[in-house]
C-alpha cells in the first residue's frame, strides 16, 4: 500500500542487537529470491483460480520463479482495488477466491515450478465498521476473534510528519486502524496468519506497509513464527525521513523505490545512457527487489506504467536484462478512475505484460545469464545502449525514434542467436542474429525496440 515516504535514523543491526535479535534470530534473511529462477510476476488484483491457470499456461512455461498475488484475507466490502487492504480478518475470503482456491492455486503454480508469494497486509485493519466479505462483522477497533481496541496503537489520527519515526510508525496510515505491532499478542496472531498460510504452501511473503511497522517488531513477528520463508517488504524511500529502508534488509530484501523512478527519468528524458550506473544511490544490488511500476506507483505517476507503450516495454527489458536487483514484473489492468477494481476474469482490460514475448523473452534471457557479470558495455550517449551478461547474453536497447545500425562487440561466443524480445527460441525463423567468431555482431534495431542474445543452457 503506498504511502507518502518521508525518514532518518539507525540501522536495523542496531536496533536488533538491542533486543537481542542480531545474533539469535532463529532465521536469516535471504538475499534475493532462493532458486535458480528470481523473476517475480505479480498478478494484480487476480483472482486465484486464475493465477493457477496463469502459472500452468504461462509464468511456468516462461520460466518464472514466482508469482505474486493479492491479499489473502477477508476485507471490507466494495468494488474498488484498495478494499484489499483493508482486512477485517485472516480468513481467506476475499473477492479474489476461498481457502480451497487459493490452495489449488499454489498446488498449481508448485506443479508448473513457480513458487508463491502472498502479499501480507499486518500493519493495519480497516478504517470504518460494516460487514467483510466473508461476513464478519467488525468496528474500526474490533475485530471478533483477532483484536480488540487494545490491540491498536494509541495515536487516533492520521501520519502527519514523515520527519517523526513516532508519527510513521505510530499513528494510522491514511485513516487505518494501526496495530500495535509492539504488543506480544499482535505479534503472535499476525505470527499465526502468516504461518496459516505456510502451511498451504505459501513460500513466502510481500509485506504491505512495512514501512509503518518498526524493524524490531517486524523482526520480532518474523522470529515467532515456524518458518518464515522468503520475505520482500515494502519500504518506500523519503530523503531526509525518519524511517530508511536499508534498517530492513536485515530482515529480508526490500522493494527499492529508486529504481522504477530512475527508470521513468531515464525513458521520458532522452538518456537512457545515465542506466550504466543504475545501482547507485540505491539499497544494495543482493537486498533490492526491482520493479518498473507496481499498482501504486502506476497510480500516482512516479513511474512509468502500460500508457507509457514503447518505453515502459522497454524499461522492462532493461531490468530483465541487467544484473541489479531482483526484478518484479508487474502485470495489471488499464484503468482511467484510480480506484477501480479489477474486470471480471477473462474479459477485456487486462494488461498482460507477464505474457507478451518482449517479457517472457527477457525472463528466459535472466534465466539463462544468472549471474554472470555486466560486460561490454556500450552507448551513444543518449538514447541507445547495449550491454552483455559475461559470455551469456548481450542484449540493445534503442528508445530513439530511428533505426540504430550499428556493429557491436559482445562476448558472445560466435554462431546464430535468437532475438528473443522478438521470438521464442523454439520458432526463431527471421530473428536470428549471426555473431562472428571475433564476438562481433552487426545489428539493426528499429525504433523503440531492442534485440536480446542468449545462449542455451
Amino acid at each position: 500500500m503506498q504511502q507518502r515516504s518521508r525518514v532518518l535514523g539507525g540501522t536495523l543491526a542496531g536496533v536488533l542487537a538491542a533486543v537481542g535479535l542480531a545474533t539469535f534470530a532463529p532465521w536469516s534473511s535471504q538475499a534475493t529470491p532462493p532458486g535458480d529462477k528470481t523473476v517475480t510476476a505479480t498478478l494484480f488484483e487476480w483472482k486465484y483460480a486464475d493465477v493457477a491457470r496463469a502459472c500452468t499456461d504461462q509464468l511456468g512455461p516462461a520460466g518464472y520463479g514466482y508469482v505474486e498475488v493479492s491479499p489473502a484475507s477477508e476485507h471490507i466490502q466494495g468494488d474498488q482495488w484498495w478494499t484489499s487492504y483493508q482486512p477485517v480478518s485472516y480468513k481467506i475470503a476475499g473477492r479474489l477466491g476461498d481457502r480451497n482456491a487459493f490452495a489449488s492455486m499454489v498446488g498449481a503454480c508448485h506443479g508448473a515450478g513457480v513458487k508463491v508469494l502472498a502479499d501480507a497486509v499486518v500493519n493495519h485493519m480497516s478504517a470504518g465498521s460494516g460487514t467483510g466479505t466473508g461476513g464478519t462483522q467488525y468496528t474500526k477497533y474490533n475485530y471478533p476473534g483477532y483484536y480488540q481496541d487494545q490491540d491498536f496503537h494509541s495515536c487516533r489520527r492520521p501520519i502527519s510528519h514523515y520527519g517523526d519515526r513516532n508519527d510513521v510508525q505510530n499513528c494510522e496510515l491514511v485513516g487505518l486502524a494501526d496495530l500495535d505491532t509492539g504488543s506480544d499478542y499482535v505479534r503472535t496472531t499476525i505470527a499465526k496468519y502468516l504461518d496459516d498460510l505456510r502451511s498451504l504452501g505459501v513460500d513466502g511473503f510481500r509485506v504491505d506497509a512495512a514501512k509503518h511497522i518498526s524493524a524490531t517488531d517486524l523482526a520480532a513477528i518474523k522470529g515467532k513464527m515456524k518458518d518464515p520463508g522468503y520475505w520482500v517488504q515494502e519500504v518506500i524511500y523519503g530523503a531526509g525521513e525518519a524511517v530508511q529502508p536499508d534498517e530492513y534488509t536485515g530482515i529480508g530484501d526490500v522493494d527499492e523505490f529508486r529504481y522504477g523512478t530512475h527508470l521513468k527519468s531515464a525513458f521520458q528524458g532522452g538518456n537512457i545512457a545515465q542506466l550504466k550506473s543504475v545501482a547507485d544511490g540505491k539499497l544494495s544490488g543482493e537486498k533490492a527487489r526491482t520493479f518498473v511500476d507496481n499498482w501504486d506507483t502506476e497510480r500516482n505517476g512516479s513511474t512509468l506504467t502500460y500508457k507509457d507503450g514503447a518505453a515502459y516495454t522497454l524499461a522492462n527489458v532493461f531490468m530483465l536484462a541487467s544484473p541489479y536487483g531482483s526484478p518484479n514484473v508487474y502485470s495489471g489492468y488499464t484503468w482511467t478512475d484510480k480506484d477501480a477494481g479489477p474486470p471480471a476474469s477473462g474479459s477485456s482490460g487486462w494488461t498482460g505484460e507477464h505474457a507478451k514475448q518482449e517479457i517472457t523473452g527477457m525472463v528466459g534471457f535472466r534465466n539463462a545469464v544468472g549471474a554472470a557479470e555486466l560486460t561490454d558495455w556500450w552507448d551513444n550517449g543518449g538514447s541507445a545502449i547495449a550491454f552483455g551478461r559475461g559470455k551469456a547474453g548481450f542484449v540493445v536497447i534503442n528508445n530513439g525514434d530511428g533505426e540504430l545500425h550499428q556493429t557491436f562487440a559482445t562476448s558472445l561466443p560466435g554462431g546464430t542467436y535468437c532475438n528473443v524480445v522478438a521470438a521464442a527460441p523454439a520458432s526463431c525463423d527471421g530473428h536470428t542474429v549471426a555473431v562472428g567468431a571475433d564476438g562481433k555482431a552487426q545489428l539493426t534495431v528499429p525504433a523503440k525496440s531492442a534485440v536480446a542474445l542468449h545462449i542455451t543452457r
